[in-house]
């Protein structure tokens, strides 16, 4: 599968940004979502997944409340809704994509991911 993430941009401190990833593919329901974001000189954070199998979606912590993960089956797509966004959030945020993942938070577990779109939250 190929993905292709897209929607990054320079947004002020309380702004949002949809982040959209598009994925090749007939068999995009069996995917199991995942974003993550990367700051340079740093490792590679889990933003939050959305199951495959309607499971539930997981957030970390610092983004719980703010940002929301879902997914549109028939356009192929996932999405990262951020709201509230904080200068923190400032990051290449990546969509990976995981064929019946079950295990959403470890960036080793996701085979397939997309080439990276910059979010920057100016103060």
């Amino acid at each position: 599968v190929q993905l292709q993430a897209s929607g990054g941009g320079l947004v002020q401190t309380g702004g949002s940004l949809r982040l959209s990833c598009a994925a090749s593919g007939r068999t995009f329901s069996s995917w199991t979502m995942g974003w993550f974001r990367q700051v340079q000189g740093k490792e590679r954070e889990f933003v939050g997944a959305i199951p495959w199998n309607g499971g539930i979606t997981r957030y970390v912590d610092s983004v719980k409340g703010r940002f929301t993960i879902s997914r549109d089956n028939a356009k192929n797509t996932a999405y990262l809704q951020m709201n509230s966004l904080k200068p923190e959030d400032t990051a290449v945020y990546y969509c990976a994509a995981e064929m019946f993942g079950t295990v959403l938070d470890v960036a080793d577990q996701y085979h397939y991911w997309g080439q990276g779109t910059q979010v920057t939250v100016s103060s």
